[in-house]
Formats: structure tokens, C-alpha cells, sequence
């Protein structure tokens, strides 16, 4: 009769399990994987096919108890740096939205307002443009790849060990809030100095030219200005967003 002990089952259990867990809180979390659109089986299945083909590059696991206090504190480090992760990627994509916000009201189509599905929010129509361009951006540049890649490398530098909350104090995910705002000017900066040159001239026009109805012109001249940054703006997008997403997930390697 085949009899396992308690101890055997952990040690074979162990480099599956906390992979799995992290793993697959950085697809819930991470830009287009955790969107509603990809089930919950989906999800299940891509974590335990990452975890299983990352084994040979994996550190050796903690065989711990399930039922311990141990094990409960190894889950949590799984689950806040899977998290984490994903929430450091986000912040990129939301520096992209927060741009779109920017130059839509230099436009003046920030009334213009749309559901995002991802977030069950409402969002204006140049920053759910932007959202969808990142989007596809990052698909495109294998940033799916790149985070399958950060997570593996997060196991030696955040290892599965008895200090779980010991990676808060390395990577201070609380700080990175001031980032968005940072990296949202900067990536709208040149179509909203582009778009404040364009209000000066009608300011200019308007004193010079009183005749014309420059509420009427406005307009029309302001967002078709904006649409022509756009056009020729976005083929530079790539060099900033892939340099920032980078740079967060240097903080994980």
C-alpha cells in the first residue's frame, strides 16, 4: 500500500504552488489579461502552464504546512507581489490615460465621455483612443512576454522566504503614484504646447479681428489642430512607453 506523508506531498507541492499563486495574481491584475473578457478558467490555466515551464529556472521553494500561519504569510507575499506587479504596469497605462484626459480637455472633447469595459468606468474619448492604441502597443511589443519574464526573475529577488512583507520596503509601491501624474504631462506635453499656441493665435485673431466669431471657429480649429498632433504623434509613442514600462519592471529584477 502507497502511503505519502504530510512532508512528501509539501515537497512536491511546493514548486508549483507559490509560483501559481503569484502568477496568477499578476494576471488578475496586469493590463489586458484582467480584463472581464478573459475568464476565470483562462486565467487558472496560463498560470499553472507559466508555472509548470518556469520550473527549471525557479529557486528552490519552502515546503511549509498548509494549515500554519507560515504558509497563510507566504500566501500573502505571493499575492502582493503578484499584485504589485501587475499594479506597476497599470500605472504605465494610466500615465497614457491621464495624457489623453490632458490633451482632450486642450481640445475641448473631454465632454465626450465613454464606458471603459476594464475598468467599469466612464473615460474620455481621446484617453480611451490612447488606452486602446497602449493596448495593442503592448501586445505588439511582446509586453506580455516581458512580464511572464519579470515575474520569474521577481522569485530570486523577492524570494519565498520567512520576511513576506520584506519586498514593501525594497520596492515602496506607495511612492508610485506621483509617477502618473509625471509621466502623463510628459507624454502630453508637446500636442498641449502645440494646442496653447493654437489658443494664443486665436486670442491674437480675436483682438485683431473682432468681426469674426472666434467661439464659432474655435473650435473646429482647436480640435482639428489636435487630431493632426495626434496623427503625427502617435507613431512616437512607442519609445516612452516601452522606456517607462521597462524601468517599472526593473524594480522586480
Amino acid at each position: 500500500m502507497l502511503t505519502l506523508t504530510e512532508d512528501q506531498v509539501m515537497q512536491w507541492l511546493a514548486p508549483y504552488l507559490w509560483p501559481f499563486v503569484r502568477i496568477l495574481a499578476l494576471l488578475s491584475t496586469m493590463p489586458v489579461l484582467s480584463q472581464r473578457v478573459v475568464g476565470m478558467r483562462t486565467k487558472i490555466g496560463l498560470a499553472m502552464f507559466i508555472a509548470v515551464c518556469a520550473q527549471a529556472s525557479l529557486p528552490t521553494m519552502p515546503a511549509v504546512a498548509l494549515d500554519s500561519s507560515q504558509a497563510v504569510a507566504l500566501l500573502l507575499q505571493q499575492l502582493f507581489i503578484g499584485w504589485t506587479l501587475g499594479f506597476a504596469v497599470r500605472l504605465v497605462f494610466a500615465a497614457v490615460e491621464l495624457a489623453g484626459d490632458t490633451i482632450g480637455l486642450q481640445m475641448g472633447l473631454n465632454f465626450a465621455m465613454f464606458f471603459d469595459p476594464s475598468t467599469g468606468g466612464q473615460v474620455t474619448s481621446v484617453a480611451r483612443f490612447l488606452g486602446v492604441v497602449v493596448s495593442l502597443l503592448f501586445i505588439t511589443i511582446n509586453g506580455h512576454l516581458l512580464m511572464v519574464a519579470a515575474v520569474v526573475q521577481s522569485f530570486h529577488s523577492f524570494a519565498v522566504g520567512p520576511e513576506p512583507l520584506a519586498f514593501f520596503r525594497a520596492v515602496q509601491p506607495h511612492v508610485w503614484g506621483g509617477e502618473i501624474f509625471r509621466l502623463g504631462v510628459w507624454i502630453a506635453l508637446p500636442l498641449t504646447a502645440m494646442l496653447l499656441f493654437t489658443n494664443l493665435v486665436l486670442g491674437l485673431i480675436a483682438r485683431v479681428a473682432p468681426q469674426l466669431n472666434v467661439f464659432s471657429i474655435g473650435f473646429p480649429i482647436t480640435v482639428g489642430m489636435g487630431l493632426l498632433g495626434l496623427l503625427f504623434t502617435l507613431p512616437m509613442l512607442e519609445q516612452p512607453f516601452t522606456m517607462v514600462l521597462e524601468q517599472m519592471l526593473l524594480i522586480f529584477q
